[in-house]
């Protein structure tokens, strides 16, 4: 199984080269094969609703309700993994690791682990500290 992480979702969502790239490794994937974790819907809903907090003229708010409805359509194409008891427990050891890395990113560091899954991320400065987690950039 491969989890996108945030970053690799976001890259997918604005496209581009990077997009490009990533799309042509992901097509060589069985589509019941990628998932994103509840932590990264977590992560972009806070977003999307920040910035629609934002929003002042009635244009931006136009907008911003679109771009979250975007965002909703995305997440109904793409199994969404779930933070379980084995997540909580992997969790847990990592954060007994004190290890200088956000919360957010130890839960899906954590999902990952538990279902024995390759994190695709952007980030691996920070998730190559993780012993036991495969994680790979597919945008480069």
């Amino acid at each position: 199984m491969y989890l996108l992480d945030t970053d690799h979702l976001t890259v997918l969502e604005r496209g581009g080269e990077e997009s490009r790239r990533l799309l042509s490794r992901l097509e060589n994937t069985e589509p019941d094969e990628t998932a994103v974790t509840i932590i990264t819907y977590e992560e972009q809903t806070r977003g999307w609703f920040a910035y629609l907090a934002k929003a002042r003229s009635p244009e931006a708010v136009l907008k911003a309700y679109q771009l979250l409805h975007k965002h909703l359509e995305t997440f109904c194409t793409i199994p969404v993994v779930e933070y379980d008891e084995k997540a909580a427990e992997a969790f847990r050891n990592l954060q007994g690791q004190r290890l200088l890395i956000g919360t957010m990113d130890l839960k899906i560091a954590a999902i990952a682990i538990a279902r024995d899954a390759t994190l695709l991320t952007r980030n691996l400065a920070d998730f190559n500290q993780i012993h036991g987690l495969h994680a790979e950039d597919w945008t480069i």
